[in-house]
C-alpha cells in the first residue's frame, strides 16, 4: 500500500498540476472562442486525432504494449533495449504515414463525426482546423510510446508532468488570439490566419509534451537507434494480442462517432447545447478519474502483469482490492460533490468573454448528471486492467461492445423522448447508466478469471465511503441552498462562495468523518499529508 501510494502520489501531483492548467486552458477556450457555432467546430476537430489515436495505438498501449514491454525487459538479453527501439521507430513511421492521410481526409473525417452539411460554416471551418490540427497525431503517439517506456521503468514523474507544457503552450495561443480583437467567436468572420493560429497551436503544444517525454527517456539511458528490423519487433504476437483491443476500441469510437452526431444536431437546433457543453463537461467528469484513477492504475498494471506472470492470483486480488479502495475512497466524495456542485464549479471557469453565465450553468448541468457515473466508470477502467495483466484483450472487446451497445441504445432512447436542449444532458445519463451495467458485467467475469476479487470485503469499503461522504453532499446541497436563495442566482463571486463551503468545508468534513470511521485508505492519505506538512 505504502509502495503504491507513493508512486501514485508522485503521478497525481504531475496529473493535478496537469488538470489545474487544463482548467485553465479550458477556461482560456471558453473566453475566446465560446460554447456556440465556433467552439463546436473547434472541439469536432479537436476531437478526430484523439479517436484516431485511441484506434491506433492508445488502447493498444495500455492493454498490449506495457505487458510486451515488461517481458522484453524480463526476457531479453538486452534488457528490453533493442525492442523498445524497434517500437519506437515503427510506430512513429506509422503515425506519420497516418498523419499525413488524416490531414488529407479531413472532410470525410468531420463527416463521420458530426451531423453538419458540408459546406456549412461549421463544417468547413471544422475541416480547416481539423487540417492543421490532425499532424499532431506522430507527436502524440512518439511521446505515448516514450511514456510506456518509462512507466515500466518505474519512472512515473516526465509523462504526468509533460501536459502541463502542452496547456502552457495553448494557453498562450489562446490568449494571443483573444487579445487579437473583433468579434472572434463569430464563424462567419473568421479567417484562415485566425484557423491556422488555433490549429497549429494546438499542434505546438503537442510538440512541446513529445520533446518533454524524449529528453526525459535520454536522461534514464535510453539511447535511440532507429531499428527497421520488423522480424524482430514481434508484431505477430502483438497483432494477435492486439487485434481485439483494436476491436474494443473501434467499438468505443462507433459510440462516439454517435454521440458528436447527436450533440451536434442539437446544437443546431438549440445555440450552445451541442458538441461544446458535451466536451467541456466531459473534461471536468474526467479530472478526477485522471488525477486519482490514471495515476493509480498506470502503477497498478505493470505489477500485476509480473504478478500474472509468476503465478502469484492472491497478488492480483491484493492489488486490485488495494487500487478499489485506494480509488474510492476520494472518488465517491467527489461525485457527490460533482452531483450537487456542478453549475458552481462551471461557472467561475466558463462563464466569461464569449460565454455567457447561461452557458456556463448549462455546462455544470451536464456535469451534474455525468457525476452519477464516476464511480462506475472509475471501476470499469480498473476490472478492464485485470484481464490486460493476465493478456487477455479478448473480453475486453464483449465487455465494451455491450456497454457500447447499451450507451448507443439510451442514447437513441432520450433523442427520440428529449427536447434539444436538454439532449446533451441525456447523453451523460446513458453513459452513467451504460457504464455502471458494464462494471457489473466486467467484475462477474473478471472474479471468475482470478477465482474471486474479494467482493465482499470491498463492498462493505465503499458502503462505509459512501456513509462517510453523505454529511459532505448535505453541506454542499446547504451551501447551494442558502448562497443561490440570499444573492438569486449563481455569479462568479456566488460560485466561489459555494465552492469554499460546499466543495472545501464538505471535503473536509469527509476526511474528519472518514478518518474517525477509520477508513484505512483515508488514514493512510491524511498521515502522508500530515507527514509531509510536518517536515
Amino acid at each position: 500500500m505504502s509502495r503504491m501510494l507513493r508512486a501514485s502520489a508522485i503521478m497525481a501531483a504531475g496529473t493535478m498540476v496537469s488538470r489545474v492548467t487544463g482548467f485553465v486552458r479550458t477556461m482560456v477556450l471558453a473566453y475566446a472562442i465560446g460554447t456556440k457555432a465556433l467552439g463546436d467546430s473547434y472541439n469536432a476537430a479537436y476531437a478526430i486525432p484523439y479517436s484516431i489515436l485511441d484506434l491506433l495505438l492508445l488502447g493498444v498501449l495500455s492493454s498490449v504494449v506495457v505487458p510486451m514491454i515488461v517481458r522484453a525487459q524480463q526476457h531479453d538479453a538486452d534488457g528490453g533495449r533493442a525492442y523498445e527501439q524497434r517500437l519506437l521507430t515503427l510506430s512513429g513511421v506509422a503515425l506519420i504515414v497516418v498523419a499525413v492521410v488524416a490531414v488529407f481526409g479531413a472532410p470525410l473525417l468531420i463527416d463521420l463525426y458530426t451531423d453538419w452539411a458540408p459546406g456549412s460554416p461549421k463544417f468547413e471551418v471544422a475541416v480547416t482546423l481539423a487540417r492543421f490540427i490532425l499532424p499532431q497525431l506522430a507527436f502524440f503517439g512518439v511521446g505515448a510510446v516514450a511514456g510506456a517506456i518509462l512507466n515500466t521503468r518505474d519512472r512515473y514523474g516526465a509523462p504526468m508532468w509533460a501536459p502541463v507544457v502542452n496547456n502552457l503552450v495553448v494557453i498562450c495561443v489562446f490568449l494571443a488570439y483573444a487579445m487579437v480583437g473583433g468579434e472572434r467567436d463569430n464563424i462567419e468572420q473568421i479567417s484562415t490566419g485566425d484557423m491556422a493560429l488555433l490549429g497549429l497551436g494546438t499542434t505546438a503544444g503537442i510538440v512541446a509534451q513529445a520533446v518533454i517525454l524524449i529528453v526525459a527517456l535520454k536522461r534514464v539511458g535510453f539511447v535511440f537507434v532507429p531499428r527497421f528490423d520488423v522480424r524482430n519487433a514481434r508484431l505477430g504476437e502483438m497483432a494477435r494480442a492486439g487485434v481485439w483491443t483494436i476491436g474494443y476500441v473501434i467499438v468505443t469510437q462507433l459510440g462516439f462517432m454517435l454521440t458528436t452526431n447527436l450533440a451536434s444536431a442539437a446544437g443546431d437546433v438549440v445555440e450552445g447545447h451541442g458538441i461544446s457543453p458535451y466536451t467541456l463537461a466531459f473534461q471536468l467528469f474526467q479530472l478526477p478519474y485522471g488525477v486519482i484513477g490514471v495515476s493509480v492504475i498506470t502503477a497498478m498494471l505493470p505489477r500485476m502483469s509480473r504478478a500474472v506472470g509468476e503465478g502469484r492470483f492472491h497478488d492480483v486480488r491484493s492489488e486490485f482490492g488495494s487500487s478499489v479502495r485506494l480509488i474510492c475512497s476520494l472518488m465517491v466524495p467527489v461525485s457527490l460533490l460533482l452531483m450537487v456542485l456542478g453549475p458552481a464549479i462551471t461557472v467561475p471557469i466558463y462563464g466569461h468573454g464569449a460565454n455567457s453565465v447561461a452557458d456556463a450553468v448549462f455546462i455544470g448541468n451536464v456535469l451534474q448528471v455525468y457525476g452519477l457515473a464516476l464511480v462506475p466508470f472509475a471501476l470499469f477502467q480498473l476490472l478492464l486492467r485485470v484481464f490486460y495483466s493476465f493478456g487477455d484483450t479478448r473480453t475486453p472487446v464483449f465487455i465494451g461492445a455491450a456497454t457500447t451497445a447499451a450507451n448507443a441504445a439510451l442514447m437513441l432512447v432520450f433523442n427520440a423522448l428529449l427536447p434539444a436542449r436538454y439532449l446533451v444532458m441525456g447523453l451523460a445519463l446513458a453513459y452513467a447508466i451504460a457504464y455502471a451495467l458494464g462494471a457489473v458485467g466486467a467484475w462477474l467475469l473478471a472474479s471468475r478469471r482470478v477465482r474471486g476479487l474479494g467482493g465482499w470485503t470491498i463492498g462493505m469499503a465503499l458502503t462505509r465511503m459512501y456513509l462517510a461522504a453523505l454529511p459532505t453532499a448535505v453541506v454542499a446541497l446547504a451551501a447551494v441552498w442558502v448562497v443561490t436563495g440570499v444573492f438569486a442566482g449563481l455569479g462568479f463571486v456566488n460560485s466561489l462562495i459555494v465552492l469554499a463551503v460546499g466543495g472545501g468545508l464538505g471535503l473536509l468534513l469527509y476526511l474528519g468523518v472518514a478518518h474517525r470511521m477509520r477508513i484505512p485508505e483515508v488514514n493512510s492519505i491524511v498521515g502522508m499529508v500530515a507527514g509531509r506538512v510536518g517536515r
